[in-house]
């Protein structure tokens, strides 16, 4: 095919056509354009209006859908990526239309495909008559990694393995689609490309409406519908869970989207435990039975019991759970198997022997090795042909045969003949290409793989109206990978009639039933929310006592005016690994500036503001299904202004401290979503746990450093303590300018209207502790409740006259004693409240550990 390039020749009110100048590489099907300068019919509308748009807005366009995606926290993690789990999902601002009449045969052939697929393991897990019959190589079957015996005669319900299925789709240079992949596992992207449609939709808005695009809530709407079907049990709301393998997977924003998106709870797999063969989720209230579980985990880390032993993600005793049809599972265990590229080659014989039709939707050109046909083509022809394993599971990577050197090529020649089976070679075509948008401000052609996805219903198997479209990242670049930093686009199937509206949400009139939150938050979900809480507070009680050293710093005296400094330091040296990096206050300028900046930004240190921004962002990603939208941006936004600088040269002072004020106006930011806009239910109980020990720790620590021992400049002390705890105005209205050790320790310590008081603090939780689940018919107290009257009686009792007492060493010995007992009885609560609520089995022991492990 000659290579097409695009002329615009009446670009609109005299600009030059966003098209101007496109053309697209030889040999590749062009989906946009039928010849140069001429769009597709179903293109037509779409070319014309992105057209009139311009570069100028249309750039403004994209800049816009860009920063909704960093706002709304979608991210994919690209291994070996400098951003790692928080690089931004990349969206292309134009998207690939599919015409209506083409879309139609194509949902034709999924259908019929996946239920070729779902017959086969129904067999393979069955009967195996495909295996006695020869139409099926036991080598495909058994020596297979994905095929799980333990899973061999286990019913699965209404004999349905397949729920969601994907293919990867490319287009070849003659218009044909081909099946490049099949994802039958744990088919992911689905969420991906309803994020894409709500983020295009609304920056193309006019683009979008006028288009007539096909909606994918009906989609979304059969899943959910097919997934309570399954249930075995409280079918009339059953309890249904997406089991994700955890923040650190590549596609983790999806599982949380999706799971907030169809209404699920977002489990890790030590949230579940199986009792007497039935699944259970361990909450704050206790075990709570589960029905279904929507996985998106392979199938070897399912069972550490039966699968793989190595396996901490998974759950010991699921397959018996399942045997037992106590618990259903979408996709059904085992139904990995068949996404070896080897059964490309054979699926069209099965197909006709399974439903006595030819198969409508063709894979790419493959040949398994194992056929002595196959293989003499592939010895013959091995520069036309790529070769990869027959099983995924070992080397995924295919080899190109025109890439190979001599020795690789000859090395290569003898594994084939050695071991055939083991093998698989394809031809798959050049991907088709499309327009992508770049900042330049004009597109390129991209190659282009399309994810369609198939879900079951009672009726049949309905495909999603669009899909994830992936590209490639350049135009001389045919291999599309998200892990190679692909990009994607949305996918618009056009309708000649105004499409269906649609939504998930109930219908106006339809009566709901009332209900409140109660406490069936997972265990996990419930610890994490009080870390996040602990660490949001500990990263405030750091920022306050920097700002207060910085501002002192900057002052017009410097140094010298700088008296209450040696006080201050005291408990940033107090800060584990922090002591060595803090110097004296007899140290120079520079070195002061050099170690407080240390103290922000350094990334290696444990306890430096970076740092624990960093675990923000690390726990609050385990509760993303948990979190509104402005938390989670006041929470990234933090992390990323305290990014270390680049340059060897650190920021001056006078700009730290202003990010310090910043970074105290976001914290209260996130602090005001929690007052005013968090339901009081455990969520909240267990993020305000977090914050109110967390304060009152700090509190504890730092009246420990600056008041324990008295110095000549108690004044000052006195002054920057109060400014440090946000009490000055308030301390102001009631002593005006008089500074005495005295009041200052009854605002800070007993007073209870005080939000910034240690017995706030502890009246606080004392009264979350009273909240969280306990047996109501055991007249004793829980250990948090001994341990939280306890500290709260300790402080009531205390008397603020003896308390500030000063020996003749210059201390003050009750008050030392007070804080020291306070010091120890707050970890103390803590330990009490995780052991006691937050878990609700011991840690799990890794079982091959154990296996390896030698007799005592």
């Amino acid at each position: 095919m000659a290579a097409l390039t695009f002329s615009h020749t009446e670009p609109t009110l005299g600009r030059q056509s966003l098209f101007q100048g496109y053309h697209s590489p030889a040999g590749a099907y062009e989906e946009t354009f039928a010849a140069p300068g001429v769009p597709r019919p179903h293109w037509e509308r779409v070319v014309q209006m992105l057209d009139s748009l311009g570069v100028e807005e249309l750039t403004r366009r994209w800049e816009q859908a860009r920063r909704l995606i960093r706002e709304n926290g979608v991210t994919y993690n690209v291994y070996g990526d400098p951003q790692g789990m928080h690089r931004p999902w990349e969206l292309d601002a134009v998207p690939l239309v599919i015409a209506p009449e083409e879309w139609e045969r194509l949902a034709a052939a999924l259908a019929q495909r996946v239920q070729v697929l779902n017959a086969l393991l129904t067999d393979v897990y069955g009967p195996q008559t495909l295996l006695s019959a020869g139409l099926l190589p036991p080598e495909l079957v058994f020596a297979h990694p994905g095929f799980l015996r333990p899973c061999h005669n286990v019913r699965v319900p209404q004999n349905l393995y397949l729920h969601l299925y994907a293919a990867d789709l490319v287009r070849a240079p003659d218009g044909q689609w081909w099946v490049l992949a099949d994802r039958t596992q744990s088919p992911s992207g689905a969420g991906y490309a309803l994020e894409n449609r709500l983020v295009l939709s609304r920056t193309l808005s006019d683009v979008f409406n006028e288009g007539q695009v096909e909606r994918l809530a009906p989609f979304f709407d059969a899943l959910r519908k097919t997934l309570i079907s399954l249930a075995p049990a409280h079918r009339d709301n059953p309890r249904i869970v997406l089991l994700t393998p955890g923040p650190y997977n590549e596609t983790y924003f999806e599982h949380a989207y999706l799971a907030r998106y169809l209404g699920y709870t977002l489990v890790e797999g030590g949230d579940l435990t199986v009792r007497d063969t039935r699944v259970f989720l361990k909450t704050l209230a206790g075990l709570e039975p589960v029905d279904v579980i929507v996985r998106r985990q392979d199938d070897a880390f399912f069972d550490p019991l039966v699968l793989h032993q190595e396996s901490v993600l998974g759950v010991a005793g699921l397959v018996q759970a399942i045997r037992a049809g106590h618990v259903a599972v979408a996709n059904a265990l085992g139904s990995g198997w068949l996404e070896t590229p080897a059964l490309l080659a054979l699926l069209p014989t099965l197909c006709r022997h399974l439903l006595s039709e030819e198969l409508k939707l063709p894979s790419v050109r493959t040949w398994w090795c194992g056929q002595q046909e196959a293989l003499a083509y592939v010895l013959d022809h091995l520069e036309q042909v790529s070769v990869s394993a027959a099983f995924p599971a070992s080397t995924p990577e295919a080899v190109s045969g025109t890439m190979l050197s001599r020795a690789k090529r000859q090395r290569l020649l003898t594994h084939l003949r050695a071991r055939p089976s083991a093998f698989v070679a394809q031809a798959p075509p050049i991907p088709s290409t499309v327009p992508v948008w770049h900042p330049a401000g004009g597109v390129e052609p991209h190659h282009l793989v399309l994810r369609a996805y198939v879900v079951a219903t009672p009726d049949g198997y309905s495909v999603m109206p669009g899909g994830l479209t992936r590209v490639s990242t350049g135009p001389n670049t045919p291999v599309v990978s998200m892990q190679q930093k692909g990009g994607s686009k949305d996918t618009w199937v056009v309708s000649h009639t105004p499409p269906l509206q649609f939504s998930l949400l109930p219908p106006a009139g339809q009566p709901l039933a009332l209900r409140r939150s109660g406490y069936e938050l997972p265990s996990r979900v419930a610890d994490n929310l009080y870390w996040l809480g602990r660490y949001v507070e500990r990263t405030e009680g750091v920022v306050r006592l920097l700002r207060s050293v910085v501002s002192r710093l900057t002052a017009e005296a410097g140094l010298a005016g700088t008296a209450v400094l040696p006080a201050l330091l005291r408990p940033l040296r107090a800060m584990r690994h922090t002591a060595a990096s803090v110097p004296g206050a007899e140290a120079s300028l520079p070195a002061l500036e050099h170690a407080l900046l240390t103290v922000m930004f350094d990334a290696q240190s444990p306890e430096s503001v970076h740092a624990t921004l960093a675990a923000v962002q690390r726990v609050a990603a385990t509760v993303r299904d948990r979190m509104s939208l402005d938390a989670w941006r006041i929470l990234s936004r933090l992390l990323q202004d305290f990014t270390p600088p680049v340059s060897a040269s650190l920021p001056p002072l006078s700009t730290v401290l202003e990010l310090l004020n910043h970074t105290i106006i976001t914290l209260a930011a996130f602090s005001g979503l929690g007052v005013e806009n968090m339901t009081r239910g455990p969520g909240w109980h267990c993020l305000d746990m977090g914050r109110r020990l967390e304060r009152a720790v700090y509190t504890v620590d730092l009246l420990r450093s600056l008041l324990v021992e008295v110095g000549e400049h108690e004044a000052t002390v006195l002054e920057t303590l109060l400014e440090i705890a946000d009490s000055s105005m308030t301390y102001r209205s009631r002593y005006l300018t008089t500074l005495q050790c005295a009041p200052v320790l009854d605002l800070l310590l007993m007073d209870e209207t005080n939000p910034r008081s240690l017995l706030y603090q502890l009246i606080a939780l004392a009264e979350h502790v009273e909240h969280l689940p306990r047996n109501h018919a055991q007249p004793s107290l829980s250990p948090a409740q001994r341990l939280a009257l306890m500290a709260l009686t300790n402080l009531r009792l205390a008397a603020i006259d003896v308390l500030c007492e000063v020996n003749e060493d210059g201390r003050r010995p009750h008050l030392e004693t007070l804080l020291t007992r306070l010091h120890t009885d707050l970890p103390a609560l803590s330990d009490a409240m995780t052991h006691h609520y937050l878990s609700h089995a011991e840690s799990a022991r890794h079982l091959a550990a154990n296996a390896l492990a030698s007799p005592p």
